[in-house]
């Protein structure tokens, strides 16, 4: 068999197929009997949507001699014909993979899944941290005390405000509770963020990564897990892209129309570079080298915010050309 489409699940699977003789096979399979079926069929290729669990499967079936086609599941839709069901999806995926220009996503390794799993854990750690502040510091505006926004010195400022302040022993007692909780998050995310900075002291690629302005510990293992090999794109611009770091375009006619960034990107990704490139924003005052003056003249021709999204695109153009290249940032 050419190719095999699986449609995933966690307990039920749907695959699809065209035997030698051009007869369609449609088959549900447990997932206890998904790996005897597969090597069965023998198929070269194995398409599945890129999806939970979908890297899993994938380097299980590339260690058994297969090709591995995942596909992005927007890029499905379009093959589903009819109502949607699992035998529906699975034709829909056999479909999609048979097409010469479809674009595929590569199979993550082990490595970068821990990363990427240690990221989404700070990330919601820190959204925890967010969510406890806002919901403390409206707790506190109901008895008259504000305070101004910001992580950094919120838990003090409230402790220094509150043994000042003639707020009874019950609600002492429970803002007490509230920035010990904070404490403990903080403790967390601090754990967290000193363990992504010995990774990057051990890893050349990250290392590498950190000497380019707006690049730090985070930054950097969030482009590793994430990118990979910087090989599977043709070209910075491509990366840019598939972060979600250019305008989208509605063109027609030959009169092409560009709007704001898109929905369409690695959102977790996207955020942290443009979190990079305020921290070099804030450093641009005293910066005479000719990236900072571009920096500055972009800010000033079309606004701050538009400025930031250009340094981050950069920013991600100039990475991938030094892990394509392999060489550190040189400033000019």
């Amino acid at each position: 068999m050419q190719m095999l489409a699986i449609d995933l699940a966690k307990q039920s699977f749907h695959v699809h197929g065209v035997d030698a003789d051009g007869q369609v096979i449609s088959r549900r399979v447990g997932r206890s009997k998904l790996l005897t079926l597969v090597a069965s069929f023998a198929p070269k290729v194995i398409a599945m949507e890129a999806c939970a669990t979908a890297h899993h499967w994938a380097r299980g079936f590339l260690a058994a001699g297969h090709e591995v086609r995942l596909i992005n599941p927007r890029f499905v839709k379009p093959f589903v014909r009819g109502s949607k069901n699992d035998a529906v999806d699975a034709e829909a995926i056999f479909d999609a993979a048979s097409r010469p220009t479809m674009r595929f996503v590569p199979v993550k390794s082990t490595e970068q899944q821990d990363l990427q799993s240690l990221h989404r854990v700070r990330d919601r750690l820190v959204s925890q941290r967010t969510n406890l502040i806002n919901h403390t510091r409206g707790l506190l505006a109901e008895y008259g005390l504000i305070f101004p926004k910001g992580a950094a010195r919120f838990p003090g400022r409230v402790r220094a405000e509150l043994s000042e302040s003639a707020l009874s022993a019950m609600a002492q007692a429970t803002f007490a509770a509230l920035l010990d909780e904070l404490d403990a998050l903080e403790t967390r995310i601090e754990r967290l963020e000193e363990q992504l900075r010995a990774i990057c002291r051990e890893d050349v690629v990250c290392r590498r990564l950190m000497t380019l302005p707006g690049v730090g510990p985070v930054v950097a293992t969030a482009l590793k897990a994430s990118v990979g090999d910087a090989r599977q794109f043709h070209s910075g611009r491509e990366l840019a892209a598939w972060i979600g770091l250019v305008p989208r375009q509605y063109s027609t006619g030959g009169k092409p129309q560009l709007g704001g960034v898109g929905r369409r990107a690695n959102h977790y990704l996207r955020r942290q570079l443009v979190h990079g490139a305020r921290a070099v924003a804030l450093r641009l005052a005293t910066k005479t080298d000719p990236r900072s003056r571009w920096f500055q003249a972009v800010i000033d021709r079309r606004g701050f915010n538009k400025g930031i999204v250009a340094m981050a695109n950069k920013t991600a153009r100039i990475a991938w050309a030094m892990l394509q290249r392999q060489e550190d940032y040189v400033r000019a």
